[in-house]
């Protein structure tokens, strides 16, 4: 267990389709997630893809507070080999931040409402149901599988800026801005 180096944008690995897992025994698995979680923890995330700590293999980990998630929390979840299904046709725009775009948040579209379907570290299948934050998480962290950063699904980049800009800028006004933690 580790602290690895996270991948920022440009890095080759956060630009291609991660490999499935192929082998759900395989002993390098238990020690990927680990030091995911370890990295994830140590820099405050809120969830992580292998491809940002530079191993292109299709494994999410996650979690979702329940002050974020219209208080159901959603524990630390491990994701082999996801897919995700929209269940709805209706997105809403929210910030989002990414431990691979350091400093830099962005209002980006999300779908509301999904079904995914996983595997865990035993090779058991899982499908559940998302809505709101809850979703808008999977999704950010399933787009680094496909080599998606969040900049690429906004559909208006003049809401792209530096967070600490924008909150010295909403205190200033009297304002709170709701910036999601980064993930």
């Amino acid at each position: 267990m580790a602290i690895q180096p996270i991948a920022r944008m440009g890095a080759e690995i956060l630009k291609r389709r991660a490999a499935e897992v192929a082998d759900f025994k395989d002993p390098s698995l238990p020690v990927l997630v680990n030091d995911m979680i370890d990295t994830m923890m140590s820099v405050r995330g809120i969830g992580l893809a292998a491809p940002q700590i530079s191993v292109s293999k299709r494994v999410v980990i996650f979690f979702v507070p329940a002050d974020r998630n219209g208080g159901v929390e959603i524990p630390l979840t491990v994701m082999l080999n996801p897919v995700l299904a929209p269940t709805t046709q209706y997105r809403a725009e929210g910030w989002e931040a990414c431990l691979s775009v350091p400093g830099l948040t962005g209002r980006v579209p999300r779908f509301t409402g999904l079904r995914y379907s996983y595997y865990d570290l035993k090779g058991q299948k899982h499908e559940v149901d998302a809505k709101d934050f809850h979703a808008r998480v999977v999704q950010h962290e399933c787009d680094h599988l496909d080599g998606i950063l969040y900049p690429q699904r906004m559909a208006d980049m003049t809401s792209l800026a530096f967070a600490d800009v924008l909150s010295s800028e909403a205190a200033a006004a009297g304002k709170k801005l709701d910036l999601d933690p980064e993930g």
